[in-house]
């Protein structure tokens, strides 16, 4: 059976929703504009590295730099609140430190096993997961997240027969 990633987004935006995440999570969206806000140069020379409540750090791998960042700090604010359509950023604190001047490439996917959704789960296994899902009051994102997990754990178990042969 195959759910649609349209369906895991729902559940998961209801779940920050219901967990009051959306907000905080509609601010690490500066991390991806990062990049296009300041351009490639600065980008290359500073780089986002926490959040703390509506301040975003910024590390930054020489002095001069860090200087001309603050000059241009009101600038940078506003294209950076701009290209998140709202103002959750209000302040970027200057860090010295040095940057890693190209991301790492993400890791390589595993392939999935062809029949990781008809794996069989214990008795033991549902009941553990139906007590995660427990935790909420919504029954139908309930019903979804106990969906989640339940296909999560046939992934990890084909996963692991696939390793084992």
């Amino acid at each position: 059976m195959f759910i649609p990633i349209d369906s895991v987004q729902n559940v998961l935006r209801q779940l920050f929703a219901h967990r009051d995440l959306e907000s905080q999570l509609r601010k690490y969206r500066a991390w991806r504009w990062w990049p296009s806000v300041v351009g490639p140069q600065v980008a290359a020379r500073a780089r986002p590295i926490r959040l703390r409540k509506d301040i975003l750090e910024i590390q930054v791998d020489h002095p001069v730099w860090m200087q001309q960042l603050q000059l241009l700090k009101p600038r940078i604010l506003a294209r950076l609140n701009e290209a998140l359509g709202e103002t959750l950023i209000t302040d970027l604190y200057l860090r010295y430190g040095h940057t890693a001047t190209a991301p790492a490439p993400p890791p390589a996917r595993p392939s999935l096993p062809g029949n990781w959704q008809q794996q069989a789960l214990s008795e033991e296994e549902t009941t553990h997961l139906r007590q995660l899902a427990a935790g909420l009051c919504d029954p139908e994102l309930q019903q979804r997240l106990l969906r989640l997990l339940e296909l999560q754990r046939r992934l990890e178990k084909a996963r692991a027969v696939q390793e084992e042969a």
